[in-house]
């Protein structure tokens, strides 16, 4: 039990569950670590020697599907997935009515979830994003069920919220070092959010999606760790925030998951609600061609068996030039320690 009182959700309802979720992680690491490497030496050496190793995923692709065991390791990539987010659904729901009370508790709690009951979600929004039933908007206990899928996703490298510290920790901070407010765009079940709490104490932190039943849960799970972040239903592309109120916005893995025609809209509204010399973090897939051969086959998969529509418009798209043309200048682009790529900006003073 937390110091309030609310009860803490650490592990699925039964030790049979957990034990199942393990398995399923055990299974993961060995398709990824184990797996993969070997696949992925065949499949760059073949698309080298074809003389094409600039073609986009889509041509990757058809260039190394005939390659032995590439079916398999599809196959069971999407099965392990599949079977973790089924689970999850049935142990969450075997007693949806207690944890539908635990976020209810938690929203009279704090006082700090703001959402309209009429809010429209699009209908973009409600894919099955990474094969979890109901996606993020669609099932209300979508947010149980995604911090455990997660964590089988992450392949237990994320049970602490490790990988969001260390994002949280690459927010490019104005020029000036004031940090007084920071919005964090896409939070989901706000590991983002409540990491910038812990960062900042001092600062005023606010997290935005579009899936309320995200927000419910990020809700409950920052009163919990007794963190006083905001959370609020919105869209990315079509902010509450008024102009030049935030110090520093911050989006991770969100605009793979976005349609491509909100990219420049979500853009111009973080230029619209970060102050002057406010900045811009963004932490995402890695783009263009600049990924081995390997993982741009990967991106095909992602795309068409993972449920992962958006991605391939994005790491396909001209980023960089998006964020110039919304104005912002001083553009950045690093690796980060992880798959994925860190692009900052700047907001003119």
């Amino acid at each position: 039990m937390s110091a309030n009182g609310l009860e803490s959700v650490t592990k699925p309802a039964t030790t049979e569950d957990q034990s199942y979720l393990d398995y399923l992680m055990s299974v993961r690491n060995f398709v990824i670590v184990d797996w993969f490497p070997e696949l992925a030496e065949k499949i760059n050496t073949t698309v080298e020697a074809s003389g094409k190793a600039d073609s986009d995923y889509l041509e990757i692709s058809d260039m190394v599907d005939d390659i032995p065991r590439i079916g398999s390791w599809k196959r069971m990539m999407r099965s392990q997935q599949a079977l973790t987010w089924n689970k999850l659904r049935d142990s969450y729901h075997a007693d949806q009515e207690k944890h539908l009370a635990m976020l209810d508790q938690a929203e009279a709690a704090t006082g700090r979830l703001h959402y309209d009951k009429d809010f429209h979600v699009p209908d973009s929004a409600c894919y099955d994003i990474h094969l979890q039933p109901g996606g993020y908007c669609k099932d209300d206990l979508a947010g149980f069920i995604f911090e455990h899928g997660t964590r089988v996703f992450y392949q237990g490298m994320n049970d602490n919220d490790e990988l969001h510290k260390l994002y949280v920790d690459m927010l490019r901070q104005p020029a000036d070092g004031k940090v007084t407010r920071i919005l964090d765009l896409g939070c989901s079940i706000g590991q983002c959010t409540t990491a910038f709490k812990d960062a900042y104490p001092e600062a005023d932190i606010w997290g935005v999606d579009v899936a309320l039943p995200l927000l419910r849960y990020a809700n409950y799970r920052a009163n919990e760790q007794q963190s006083e972040v905001h959370f609020q239903q919105a869209l990315a592309e079509n902010l509450p925030q008024e102009d030049s109120s935030f110090d520093a916005v911050f989006a991770y893995i969100l605009f793979h998951e976005t349609p491509e025609h909100t990219f420049a809209p979500i853009l111009e509204e973080a230029m619209r609600v970060l102050r002057p010399g406010g900045t811009l973090t963004i932490v995402d897939a890695p783009l263009g061609t600049s990924l081995p051969a390997a993982n741009r086959m990967w991106q095909k998969f992602d795309a068409q068996y993972n449920c992962e529509p958006y991605a391939p418009a994005f790491v396909e798209s001209d980023f960089p030039g998006l964020i110039k043309a919304a104005g912002f200048d001083e553009i950045e682009q690093a690796p980060t320690p992880t798959f994925l790529s860190l692009t900052t900006a700047v907001k003119p003073a």
